[in-house]
């Protein structure tokens, strides 16, 4: 069976029957990572004026971007330090106590937040809700196992929907919600803990999607790890049937300790599948959290620049409508692309979509600056960068399967799964600060013409389209493409 074959040329028989989504398990652990948009990016709207209020700054408006970048890299740096070893708990104790500590201590975190008077408090707080974040990647080692080979590329194709709603929404939220006792004096206004916090009613509606996805949790989430379920079973004393149970998308033979239950030390998680998984998907989340930087800058730089000169209003127009349109078109075809081409042709997409994205930037700005506003030429270039975002969000779910896939055995998933989101948070952080520095170094000494950065950004997604094709040709049990 080979990569890009359509099923037509395989074989004549039909599909095999993909195994049903076990529907309630999805919807509480899409809802346990819709809570991470919710609880990290409301803040945006107003904590630059938070921090002003704090204090810290002493007049000084011109340190306040300093202070709140150290509230934005906090955060980061505590998910990057606590999401492997979320991971690594998950696969000796279970997913399920695992995932239940995300959602409550963003909840609280996030209570915690809204109720601060002092920076260095609000700081703590960021950290804690970074620190929660951590187990994200849990989540996604449970999307795995409550999945099997048949079903597996759906499931991961809802990650990015989460993000978009989340992203699109929690803004909005915030900007709306902030200051409410002088926006609503005759009835909010009347609550004392809604003047003397201003900023505490966003953060509050935020953390109850966070508790209402503990609750959820709490009540309706099944443990998936084998070995988990495997102590639980024996503790009751129960029978083990030998169907195919549809949420761990395995056989259910009576389970025996085998090496697959034992968690590997953490300098034996680092095998050369795992190593070159981990390295595509630095590559990728680096060169798209750094498409993402650009994507403001440049639309925002007066022409003159080497921008497009729009207003803040139709670069969030722009943003927000290309999010959710590509979130939406990533469920309903993520996963048969996948199953359809297979996992390594769609993830080798990014980097080519990538190369061409950063490639057409010159172009993008030379026909802005010859016609000296964004005409039908620009925008029909504008238009095919931005179709490329669709191959950046299949990519995601492939990525995933290669993660989990290059596990060394089924106890290490979780650990791996973590390794991975750290990895990705690492290098999401270091992205915009090195793109936007190329940015303006580019465009201040008018280095390669004001290009270097594309051509940077372009050089490193040729090297991720090569470390692309050092991925396997098939999964382990590779019927996504079946």
């Amino acid at each position: 069976m080979h990569d890009g074959e359509p099923l037509s040329a395989r074989s004549p028989l039909p599909p095999p029957r993909r195994t049903p989504i076990p529907k309630f398990q999805l919807f509480i652990v899409l809802l346990i990572q819709f809570a991470e948009p919710m609880t990290g990016l409301v803040i945006y709207p107003f904590v630059v004026q938070f921090v002003r209020d704090t204090g810290i700054t002493g007049g000084d408006q011109t340190k306040t971007g300093f202070y709140a970048g150290m509230l934005e890299s906090s955060f980061f740096l505590a998910e990057a330090l606590t999401v492997y070893q979320f991971g690594r708990l998950s696969d000796i104790y279970g997913r399920r106590p695992v995932l239940l500590l995300a959602p409550l201590g963003l909840g609280l975190a996030m209570l915690g937040f809204g109720l601060s008077k002092s920076f260095w408090t609000l700081l703590g707080f960021r950290c804690f809700q970074g620190a929660f974040n951590g187990n994200l990647g849990v989540a996604k080692t449970v999307m795995n196992e409550i999945s099997d080979p048949s079903n597996v590329a759906d499931v991961f194709s809802f990650l990015q929907l989460m993000w978009s709603l989340g992203s699109t929404t929690s803004p909005f939220m915030g900007g709306f919600l902030v200051n409410p006792a002088t926006k609503w004096p005759d009835s909010l206004g009347k609550i004392e803990l809604l003047r003397i916090h201003p900023y505490f009613l966003p953060c509050a509606v935020a953390a109850s999607v966070a508790f209402a996805a503990f609750m959820f949790a709490f009540i309706g989430l099944r443990e998936t790890l084998p070995s988990a379920v495997e102590r639980e079973r024996k503790k009751r004393n129960r029978e083990v049937p030998t169907e195919t149970d549809p949420l761990l998308g395995m056989d259910n033979q009576t389970p025996t300790s085998t090496n697959s239950d034992v968690v590997p030390p953490f300098r034996e998680l680092f095998t050369r599948d795992v190593r070159i998984a981990l390295l595509n998907h630095a590559l990728l989340c680096f060169c798209d959290m750094a498409y993402d930087s650009l994507i403001p800058l440049v639309y925002a730089t007066p022409i003159g620049l080497g921008g497009l000169g729009l207003k803040p209003y139709n670069i969030g127009l722009i943003m927000g409508l290309c999010g959710f349109s590509n979130a939406v078109v990533q469920v309903f075809l993520g996963g048969r692309l996948i199953r359809y081409f297979g996992a390594r042709p769609v993830f080798t997409a990014a980097p080519c979509a990538l190369i061409f994205v950063f490639s057409t930037y010159p172009l993008l700005t030379s026909l802005a600056r010859r016609a000296g506003r964004v005409d039908a030429a620009v925008i029909v270039v504008l238009v095919l960068q931005l179709g490329c975002n669709f191959m950046l969000y299949f990519s995601f779910a492939a990525t995933m399967l290669f993660i989990m896939n290059a596990a060394p055995n089924r106890a290490s998933v979780g650990s791996v799964t973590g390794l991975s989101q750290m990895v990705g948070t690492i290098f999401r952080g270091i992205a915009p600060s090195v793109a936007s520095s190329l940015f303006a170094l580019s465009t201040k000494h008018n280095i390669a013409g004001g290009y270097l950065v594309y051509l940077v950004l372009a050089g490193i997604a040729c090297c991720s389209l090569r470390c692309s094709l050092m991925l396997p040709r098939r999964l382990k049990s590779d019927s996504t493409q079946d």
